[in-house]
C-alpha cells in the first residue's frame, strides 16, 4: 500500500508521506481509515510502542536519505517551504548536474550518473533547507583564522595535512593525502552527525537497557552509547566519532558527544574549521511507525559563530544493512597512488 499526503511533523516539516506494504499499490481513497491515522500520528498523537525495558522503541534500520538541501538557497529569502512545482524543478536540475558530470567527469574514466545516487527522501520534505536555525537556513560564518579546506570530485586542491574532508584530496604522495572516505577512515554521510548524502544513507539503532548502539556500514562503525551517568571521558582521549552519552527526554533520545579528534570538519559540509571543539547533541523522536524526526545541534565556538540546528526524517526500512567492505575492495586507493607515480616516471622518461 501507498498512501500519500501533506502534513506537519510536530509543527516542523511540511511532508508528503509515502508508504509502502507488501508491495501492493492501493489508491488513497482506498486506505482512508489508514490516512486519518497517520494524519493524527504526525500531529503529535502517536504513542511509540516500548521494548522490554520500557523505553520508546527506536530500533531498526533507518534511512535518511533527503533532496532538501542543507542551506536555504538566498533566492528563497526567509520562505521555509518550496511548492511542489518548485520542488519538482529543482528536482530536475539536480538529475541535470549529475547527469553533466558524470559525461563531463574531468576527462577521466566517467563517473556515477543520477541513476546511482539516492537523493530523493522516502517521503517528499517541501523545506527549503534542513538547517531548522540559524532561522535564515544558512550555515552561519566562520570564526576568524579557521582553516578552510575544500574537497570534491574534482582536481586536487593544494593544501596541508591533516585533510577533514571525506571526498578528494590535496595531492598523491601517500594516503594521508587523501579524503577520509578514501582512506576509509570516516563515511561521506556517517558523521556523527548523519548527513544526507550520495547513497547509503542508512543507520541501524540497537536498544538494551543501559546502552543503546548506533551502526552505520558505511564506513563501518558501531556507536556505544551509554545510557547511565559515569565519569566523564580524559579531556587528552580523542575519538574519530566522539566519546557519546545518552539519556531519554520522554519518548525522546537524546545523545550528547564531544572529544572529537579534531581531524575531521565540524559540519559535513561546511569547508571551515575541524571538530576539536565541538559539542553535538542529537535526538532521536520517533513520530510515527515508519518515521524518527531527528535533530541535531552543533555548538563549536572554535568554528562557527553560532550553533547550527539541523533536522533531518529518518524512515525506517524493512530490510538489513549489508557490509560495505571498504578496505578489502579499495583497490581505487592503490591504483590511484600507482598512476601517479608512474606519471612521475613517464616525465623523467622511466620505463
Amino acid at each position: 500500500m501507498i498512501i500519500a499526503h501533506s502534513s506537519k511533523i510536530k509543527g516542523k516539516i511540511k511532508l508528503q508521506l509515502k508508504v509502502k506494504v507488501k508491495g501492493i499499490l492501493t489508491s488513497t481513497a482506498a486506505c482512508a481509515a489508514f490516512f486519518l491515522s497517520v494524519t493524527a500520528f504526525s500531529q503529535g498523537d502517536y504513542v511509540p510502542s516500548k521494548t522490554e525495558y520500557g523505553q520508546p522503541d527506536l530500533q531498526g534500520v533507518w534511512n535518511f536519505a533527503s533532496h532538501t538541501p542543507l542551506q536555504r538557497a538566498e533566492k528563497y529569502g526567509d520562505r521555509e517551504y518550496v511548492t511542489q512545482e518548485e520542488n519538482e524543478e529543482n528536482r530536475k536540475q539536480s538529475i541535470g548536474s549529475f547527469e553533466a558530470r558524470a559525461e563531463s567527469h574531468f576527462d577521466g574514466v566517467g563517473g556515477y550518473n543520477s541513476f546511482w545516487y539516492e537523493r530523493a527522501a522516502i517521503g517528499y520534505d517541501l523545506r527549503t533547507s534542513l538547517i531548522t536555525y540559524p532561522s535564515d537556513g544558512r550555515i552561519p560564518e566562520f570564526v576568524e583564522g579557521v582553516t578552510i579546506q575544500r574537497g570534491g570530485v574534482g582536481n586536487d586542491i593544494p593544501g596541508e595535512r591533516p585533510v577533514r574532508y571525506a571526498v578528494g584530496g590535496i595531492s598523491k604522495d601517500g594516503p594521508e593525502d587523501r579524503g577520509l572516505s578514501e582512506r576509509c577512515i570516516v563515511g561521506f554521510n556517517s558523521g556523527p552527525p548523519f548527513m544526507p548524502s550520495s547513497y547509503n544513507n542508512n543507520v541501524q539503532l540497537v536498544q538494551h537497557r543501559d546502552h543503546v548502539v548506533i551502526i552505520t556500514e558505511m564506513i563501518h562503525d558501531a556507536r556505544i552509547v551509554a545510557l547511565s551517568e559515569g565519569p566523564a571521558l580524559d579531556d587528552g582521549i580523542r575519538l574519530w566519532s566522539g566519546d557519546s552519552r545518552g539519556y531519554w527526554d520522554g519518548n525522546t533520545l537524546v545523545v550528547e558527544s564531544k572529544n572529537f579528534t579534531g581531524m575531521t570538519q565540524s559540519l559535513i559540509g561546511s569547508s571551515g574549521g575541524d571538530s576539536y571543539d565541538k559539542f553535538l547533541t542529537e535526538r532521536f523522536t520517533r513520530v510515527n511507525d515508519a518515521t524518527v524526526e531527528y535533530e541535531f545541534t552543533v555548538d563549536d565556538p572554535g568554528t562557527f559563530t553560532d550553533k547550527i540546528t539541523v533536522m533531518v526524517p529518518m524512515t525506517k526500512v524493512d530490510g538489513l544493512l549489508y557490509e560495505y567492505a571498504c578496505h578489502e575492495g579499495n583497490y581505487g586507493m592503490t591504483n590511484l597512488l600507482r598512476g601517479e607515480r608512474r606519471q612521475e616516471m613517464d616525465a623523467q622518461g622511466i620505463q
